[in-house]
């Protein structure tokens, strides 16, 4: 079954991808297209509860203040069968003289992470999502933490609450080609979120040097130990994990076509240069960039490198057998 993107993440990904057009999408590109939507309708949602899911997300984003407009027939306005909506960027970007440094960046994103539906109004939660679309939910590092961070990853808590005590920790690392996790012991001295996936930074006890870990490889539990360490060593940890990170992405350079308009194309837009045969987008690791491209779908041709071309192609290939199986077993 298609995995359900939560509703603020729909929402978010809709405003996105109203705001990326000029000339407005259907009712149907939007339901084909926009993630959150293209998940359901895979995994069998019927095509008019998909209409309402909509209507009912285009009318809270309208409360919220979002300026969605509905674009009719040019010869006849009023009809709206074919109706396109867009949300134009005069109405809903911020005044150009507004300027943000990487810190005030850094803290915006933060307000968006720590961010639940059970802890803030609707107002927090409307803040929120305009500042996700606006571009800053994946482009600024956060570094540090914070008292109420939600988080996929089953380590950070503990990492959290062992930066804070300044703790050695241990736990079990699978790198991708590997057939058994390595058992890793770090002085852990910054969670940084970059690229959208959090790693922990911290010092190798084994061989006394820096090293940076992603938290979705982390295999087991997190084990906190009674061995401390100097609070000193986190002054400018953030900055040298982030530093490090930069260097690796500099390294790494794909070569993407894709789709004008969609979901995609404002995502990687915002941190692509333009090439003659379409963009390049600096990556980090090979596997986690290819789960991002798979997800996707048809929006994006990857060229170049090889290797990143048929590890998205693998992905979506085990999509489609999956999709398969389950089609022959009902």
């Amino acid at each position: 079954m298609a995995s359900r993107i939560p509703a603020e993440e729909r929402l978010t990904n809709l405003v996105v991808a109203l705001m990326a057009t000029e000339i407005g999408l259907t009712k149907q590109q939007i339901l084909d297209n926009v993630s959150g939507y293209r998940q359901r309708a895979d995994a069998g949602t019927r095509s008019d509860a998909l209409e309402k899911m909509f209507e009912r997300d285009k009318d809270e984003l309208r409360t919220l203040g979002v300026p969605i407009e509905t674009i009719g027939d040019a010869a006849d306005p009023n009809d709206l069968r074919e109706a396109r909506y867009r949300i134009p960027q005069a109405e809903y970007d911020l005044p150009g003289d507004i300027e943000f440094s990487a810190a005030e960046l850094a803290v915006l994103q933060l307000a968006g992470s720590v961010w639940s539906a059970e802890s803030v109004s609707g107002d927090a939660q409307s803040g929120v999502r305009k500042i996700r679309a606006l571009g800053i939910d994946g482009d600024e590092p956060i570094i540090g933490f914070a008292p109420r961070i939600t988080a996929r990853d089953a380590a950070f808590a503990p990492l959290q609450d062992a930066i804070e005590r300044c703790r050695v920790v241990a736990f079990d690392y699978l790198k991708p080609g590997e057939d058994a996790p390595r058992r890793r012991r770090i002085r852990p001295l910054a969670l940084v979120d970059y690229e959208a996936r959090w790693h922990v930074f911290g010092i190798d006890v084994d061989v006394e040097e820096d090293r940076t870990f992603l938290l979705s490889r982390i295999v087991g539990a997190v084990k906190v130990s009674p061995t401390t360490f100097d609070s000193a060593l986190r002054d400018g940890a953030g900055e040298r994990a982030l530093s490090g990170l930069e260097r690796v992405a500099a390294a790494n350079s794909a070569l993407l076509e894709v789709t004008p308009g969609t979901e995609a194309a404002l995502r990687l837009g915002r941190r692509a240069t333009s090439a003659p045969q379409g963009i390049h987008v600096p990556f980090v690791d090979l596997h986690i960039f290819a789960d991002e491209l798979a997800s996707y779908g048809p929006e994006v041709r990857v060229v170049e490198p090889v290797a990143l071309r048929d590890a998205v192609i693998e992905r979506l290939r085990a999509v489609v057998e999956s999709h398969t199986d389950q089609a022959e077993a009902s």
